[in-house]
């Protein structure tokens, strides 16, 4: 196994390393390589040695990835982009969902594939909702990530810090009311850091609503009734994960029915157990992570076929 983190984050991959050799790991079983994505990357994805590809990253460099796999038939595996859906229907535990919420986008600064960025609510409970989203988000500590009483830290670099601030802007120029946050935070703190911030009025056809931003950046959208959720939810090229909030245990069924998403939470965000297949549809990548699907990912299926009875020609076959 060859393992190239990220470019921005390569010490804990390295760190990982040390720690697997001092467990006793032979020399050689896992190589952590860190270096540029063009120059790393590429020279483990155009290896003839190279039998299999696991990818996490953006879409764009997923479809690059498998570009460069083709000329050596390498299997590939994608997990990509994501703009999940947050869905809360009117018959919902609301606090619940409302602390749900805060932590599907803004765990990890929202720099994470599953980050709930689209907050579907119904029209009927969006007033209230809202009241005790805007609330709770306002209490959120913004910091040093060392300090245990910091809730939201620092963008990974300058370039993600970059494209985070010009979706604030993007946002307002679209017309979204901007209800919480929408400034940077790096002169006050000497950092890569945005405020937890809020978009309410957002069209579905938005770019903030369409795109991926990968930071603390919510947009909250309205919903009619069930099949106006649907239609929104899947209108969007991402299919990665979902939540969805509801009591009607055949409305949750129905709705993961009917959701384009490899991974549906009800009642629940970002519940990961190793045991359930993970990955996604459309531009969010294909192949699974963990579960037995994950397995196949890297195994090959081989049909051997034993006789050990002697076999009479039938007359006519082949020429006998």
């Amino acid at each position: 196994m060859v393992l190239k983190p990220a470019e921005q984050t390569p010490l804990t991959a390295l760190r990982l390393g040390e720690l697997l050799h001092e467990a006793g790991v032979p020399e050689g079983v896992i190589n952590v390589v860190p270096g540029l994505g063009a120059v790393a990357g590429d020279a483990l994805v155009k290896h003839p040695l190279v039998n299999k590809i696991a990818f996490t990253g953006s879409t764009a460099v997923g479809k690059h990835i498998m570009k460069h796999a083709a000329d050596s038939l390498k299997r590939v595996s994608l997990e990509l982009g994501g703009k999940a859906p947050n869905v809360v229907f009117e018959d919902a535990d609301l606090d619940q969902a409302v602390n749900s919420a805060l932590f599907a986008i803004y765990f990890n600064q929202g720099q994470i594939c599953t980050a709930g960025s689209r907050l579907f609510l119904q029209a009927s409970i969006y007033d209230t909702f809202m009241e005790k989203f805007l609330s709770r988000i306002a209490s959120l500590r913004v910091g040093d990530p060392t300090q245990n009483t910091t809730q939201i830290g620092a963008l990974v670099s300058q370039a993600q810090f970059d494209k985070v601030s010009s979706y604030l802007q993007i946002g307002q120029q679209e017309g979204a009311t901007l209800a919480f946050g929408g400034q940077t935070l790096r002169d006050e703190l000497k950092g890569w850091f945005v405020q937890p911030t809020v978009f309410t009025d957002v069209r579905n056809d938005m770019r903030i609503a369409q795109e991926e931003i990968f930071g603390p950046v919510l947009s909250v959208l309205r919903f009619e009734d069930e099949a106006d959720a649907i239609r929104q939810v899947n209108d969007i090229s991402y299919g990665l994960v979902s939540a969805v909030w509801t009591q009607n245990i055949k409305r949750a069924h129905n709705f993961a029915r009917k959701i384009q998403a490899g991974y549906v939470w009800v009642n629940s965000y970002n519940v990961l157990p190793v045991e359930a297949p993970f990955g996604g549809y459309k531009q969010s990548g294909f192949g699974r992570e963990l579960g037995l699907g994950a397995l196949e990912m890297y195994t090959e299926t081989k049909n051997v076929y034993v006789d050990l009875l002697p076999q009479t020609p039938v007359s006519g076959w082949y020429g006998l």
